[in-house]
C-alpha cells in the first residue's frame, strides 16, 4: 500500500533544503493518507478532484481549523491491542464531535503507544469525523526513526531543531502543552478487547459482549444496530455440503475472515499476534471450516517480510489465511465469491451471516451483498472468530473448539501475552530488513523497468480499451466562465436519509451481473468472468457513472426498501438510478438530491462526487455534510445546499416528488441563503455551503477541474 511505503521509506519528518529545515506534510488522495500523522507528519486525504488540480499547479485551500487536544492518561490492560485502543478513540471522538476539525494527542498516555500504536490511530480519523489526528514527535518517534534506518546525525538535527521550534512533544514539561480549542480526556485503563459492528466502525463492541449484543442486534427493528428477525427463526439451522463434508450455517455463522488493509498491517505486534495465536491454534488442532472466505492481505512486503522470518506464516495458511496480495481487498469487495453452497444456505435461511476483518470501514454490503453483519477487530481476533465459526460465542464461558483428545480449547489459552509479541517483534523486525527493502524500492524490478511510458503531449486514448477511455468532464467547456444558471424545475433523483455514505454513493466492489455497468461490457463483448471491479475500471466514467447509486443497501424513500433503484416521475417508471437519470437527461430535465444528515461520510472518493455529476446532478439539498464529500462537490460543480437550523424536508413537508427551481444571485458570498421555489407552491430557504471565495470562485467555473483546464488554456 502507499501508505505503507509513506512511512516506512518516503517520510522525512523535517525536510533540509539549502540549509533551511521545515516540518514534513503531505496531502494526499485517500483517507488513509492520515496514518502518517502518527509520525509526527502532518497530513490529510483530500480526494481525488482536489489532487489531479495540485498536480497541475494549483494550490490547496484549507479553511483554518480547530484544534481540539485529545488527552490520553492511564494504560492499557495486557489484553488490549491498538486496534481496541483505536476503537475506544473512535467511539469517544465520535460522541464528543470532532468534524471537521485537527485533533492532537498528547499526555502521559501517549509514551505508552508505539509508533505504529499511533499509525494505527491516526489512520481511524476519518471514521470520527476529523480532517486528521496527530501525534507530535517525541522520543519514541527518534527511536522508531532510529530501528528504520535514519542516519543518527540526522536525527539529531531533527532533535535540536524541533525543540527549537517547540514542536518537540515533552512529558516531562506538561506546562508547555499547547492551547487547544477544546480538551478531550481518554483514559486507556477504561479501554477493554472490543470489535466494532455490525454496520459501522463508531459502534463498539466489548468482546464480553459480544454475544448478548448480537442477539441483541438480531431482536432490533432494521437499523445500524438492528435486523429485526422474528424470535421464532432465531435459531434457525440450514445444512450445507462443501468439499465432501456437511455444516450447519445460523444467525451470527462467520462467512468471511480477512486480515486486511494498512489500518492494521502497518502494526507489526498486532500481526504477529495474530500469527502467534494461529501457531497455538494449529499446535492445540483447531482448524478453520474450510467454506469461510479466509484472507491475508499485508500493506507492503515488509509485513510479509517478518511473519515468514517469525515463523509464523505457515500456521496462518494452515488456517486459510494465505496472502492474496498488497492492494485494498475484502474490506473494498475485493474478494474472491463466497460458494454456491453458502449463498445458498443463506438466502434459503434469510441469515444474518458474519464477517469480520481488520480494517476500517464496514458499512452494510461493503464486504459481500449476502453479508448482512460486519464486524471490525483486530488481527488477533479476526483469527480467532474464524476459528470459533461464529460471532455468537462468548468467549470467557465458551471454547472456540476441542483438541484431538476431546479437550475443550479456550481463546485464553491461545492469546499471546504482550511479552511474547514484544520478544519476536525485537528478534524479526529488524533494521537490516528495512534498508533492504529500501534498496529494492530504489532498484525496482524488470518489469516495472521495462514498461513503456508514451512520449507525447496528449494521453494517446485506445479507442477499445474498456478501462481506460477519455472523460466526458470537458465536452461542453467554453473558454470562459458564463454567467451561473439558473437550477430550473429539476427532479428529486433520489430522497435519502442520514448518514448515505459514500459507499452507497460511489461504485465499489465487484461488478453486479444484473446491473447498468454489467450490461455496459457485456454489450462490449466481455463476459462475467472478465467484469472485474469498479476499482479496477474507476479510468472508464461509463462504467463508473453506471455504477454510482448502485449499492444494493441504498435506501431510497421513494422506493421504501434497500435498492439501487428510483422513480422517474415524468413515466411513473421505477428504474436502475443510471436509467431514470439517463432519460431525465434525454429530457433536458436537471437533477437534485435530497438527502438527511452527515451526507457522504465515509471515504473521501471522488466518483462520489464525479458520478452524481455525470448522472445530470445539479445540487445536493442536505442538513448536513461530511467536510471532503462537501469539497468534492463543489469541485466538480455541484452546489451543496443545507437546510436551515432545524429544518429537514419532513418539517417543510415536501415528498420529494415536487420539482424544484433556484435562482442564483450575481454576487454569490460564503453561507448565503437561497430561495427555493417548489411546482407546488412551497417557498423556503435553504444556505449555500460554500466556506470562502475560492469555493466560490470553483463552482463559478463549474468545478476545479475546469478551473485548472480554463487556467492551463
Amino acid at each position: 500500500m502507499a501508505h505503507q511505503v509513506n512511512l516506512e521509506y518516503l517520510s522525512r519528518v523535517v525536510f533540509e533544503a539549502k540549509d533551511l529545515l521545515f516540518p514534513d506534510s503531505v496531502v494526499g488522495t485517500d483517507s488513509h493518507i492520515t496514518m502518517v500523522n502518527g509520525l509526527g507528519i502532518l497530513g490529510w486525504g483530500v480526494g481525488g478532484i482536489e489532487t489531479e488540480a495540485v498536480m497541475l499547479g494549483l494550490p490547496v485551500s484549507l479553511t483554518l481549523p480547530e484544534v481540539v487536544g485529545c488527552e490520553l492518561t492511564g494504560s492499557s490492560n495486557p489484553f488490549v491491542t491498538s486496534i481496541d485502543v483505536v476503537l475506544g478513540i473512535t467511539k469517544h471522538l465520535r460522541q464528543v464531535g470532532v468534524a471537521g476539525k485537527f485533533v492532537e494527542f498528547f499526555g502521559n498516555g501517549v509514551s505508552q503507544l508505539s509508533i505504529v500504536d499511533r499509525t494505527t490511530i491516526a489512520n481511524m480519523c476519518p471514521e470520527y469525523g476529523a480532517i486528521l489526528s496527530f501525534f507530535p514527535v517525541d522520543d519514541v518517534t527518534l527511536k522508531h526513526l532510529e530501528h528504520t534506518g535514519f542516519d543518527k546525525a540526522k536525527l539529531k538535527s531533527m532533535e535540536t531543531y524541533l525543540k527549537a521550534v517547540k514542536l518537540f512533544r515533552n512529558d516531562q514539561n506538561s506546562s508547555g502543552e499547547p492551547e487547544y480549542s477544546q480538551v478531550i480526556q481518554i483514559n486507556l485503563n477504561s479501554i477493554v478487547p472490543s470489535v466494532s459492528g455490525p454496520k459501522r466502525p463508531q459502534d463498539r463492541v466489548a468482546v464480553t459482549d459480544m454475544k448478548s449484543d448480537f442477539q441483541a442486534c438480531l431482536n432490533e427493528k432494521v437499523g445500524f444496530k438492528g435486523f429485526q428477525i422474528a424470535a421464532e427463526k432465531q435459531n434457525d439451522i440450514v445444512s450445507i455440503h462443501y468439499e465432501g463434508s456437511e455444516y450447519k450455517l445460523s444467525h451470527g455463522s462467520v462467512v468471511i475472515a480477512a486480515v486486511i488493509s494498512c489500518t492494521n498491517n502497518c502494526n507489526p505486534s498486532v500481526m504477529l499476534a495474530a500469527g502467534l495465536l494461529a501457531k497455538k491454534a494449529v499446535k492445540a488442532g483447531l482448524r478453520v471450516k474450510p467454506y469461510i472466505r479466509t484472507s491475508l492481505s499485508p500493506g507492503s512486503g515488509m509485513v510479509t517480510h517478518y511473519l515468514s522470518s517469525s515463523g509464523v506464516l505457515p500456521y496462518l495458511s494452515k488456517l486459510g489465511f494465505e496472502i492474496v496480495g498488497y492492494g485494498c481487498s475484502t474490506c473494498v469487495g475485493n474478494t474472491a465469491p463466497l460458494s454456491e453452497a453458502v449463498l445458498n444456505a443463506v438466502k434459503q435461511g434469510d441469515l444474518v451471516t458474519c464477517g469480520v476483518l481488520s480494517g476500517n470501514k464496514n458499512f452494510e454490503g461493503r464486504l459481500c451483498d449476502c453479508v448482512r453483519a460486519n464486524y471490525l477487530a483486530s488481527p488477533p481476533l479476526v483469527v480467532a472468530y474464524a476459528i470459533a465459526g461464529t460471532v455468537n460465542i462468548d468467549f470467557q464461558a465458551e471454547p472456540l473448539g476441542t483438541d484431538p483428545n476431546g479437550k475443550n480449547i479456550y481463546l485464553h489459552d491461545i492469546w499471546p501475552s504482550r511479552e511474547e509479541v514484544h520478544q519476536v517483534e525485537e528478534e524479526h523486525v529488524i533494521l537490516s530488513m528495512f534498508k533492504t527493502l529500501k534498496e529494492k524500492i530504489e532498484m525496482g524490478d524488470k518489469r516495472w523497468n521495462s514498461l513503456e511510458a508514451p512520449d507525447s503531449v496528449l494521453f494517446p486514448w485506445d479507442l477499445k480499451s474498456t478501462y481506460i477511455r477519455c472523460p466526458s468532464f470537458f465536452d461542453k467547456l467554453t473558454k470562459e466562465p458564463v454567467a451561473l444558471q439558473p437550477i430550473e424545475k429539476a427532479h428529486v433523483l433520489l430522497y435519502l436519509g442520514d448518514s448515505v455514505t459514500t459507499d452507497h454513493i460511489s461504485p465499489a466492489g465487484s461488478i453486479a451481473r444484473n446491473s447498468a455497468a454489467a450490461k455496459y461490457l457485456t454489450n462490449r463483448g466481455l463476459t462475467p468472468r472478465e467484469f472485474n471491479s469498479y476499482g479496477a475500471r474507476r479510468g472508464n466514467d461509463a462504467v463508473m457513472t453506471r455504477g454510482t447509486f448502485a449499492n444494493i443497501k441504498l435506501f431510497n424513500k421513494f422506493i421504501g426498501k434497500p435498492a439501487p433503484k428510483t422513480i422517474h416521475f415524468p413515466s411513473g417508471q421505477t428504474l436502475d438510478v443510471f436509467e431514470a437519470a439517463e432519460l431525465y437527461q434525454k429530457e433536458g430535465i436537471p437533477l437534485i438530491i435530497l438527502a438527511g444528515k452527515k451526507y457522504g461520510s465515509g471515504n473521501s472518493r471522488d466518483w462520489a462526487a464525479k458520478g452524481p455529476y455525470l448522472l445530470g446532478v445539479k445540487a445536493v439539498l442536505a442538513e448536513s455534510y461530511e467536510k471532503i464529500h462537501k469539497d468534492h462537490l463543489i469541485g466538480i460543480g455541484i452546489a451543496p445546499l443545507q437546510f436551515l437550523p432545524g429544518e429537514n424536508a419532513d418539517s417543510l413537508g415536501l415528498s420529494g416528488r415536487e420539482t424544484f427551481s433556484l435562482t442564483f444571485p450575481e454576487e454569490l458570498s460564503p453561507g448565503i441563503t437561497l430561495n427555493i421555489q417548489t411546482n407546488t407552491g412551497r417557498v423556503f430557504n435553504v444556505i449555500a455551503s460554500f466556506e470562502n471565495d475560492v469555493e466560490i470562485t470553483l463552482y463559478k467555473h463549474g468545478g476545479l477541474l475546469n478551473f485548472v483546464a480554463r487556467k492551463f488554456s
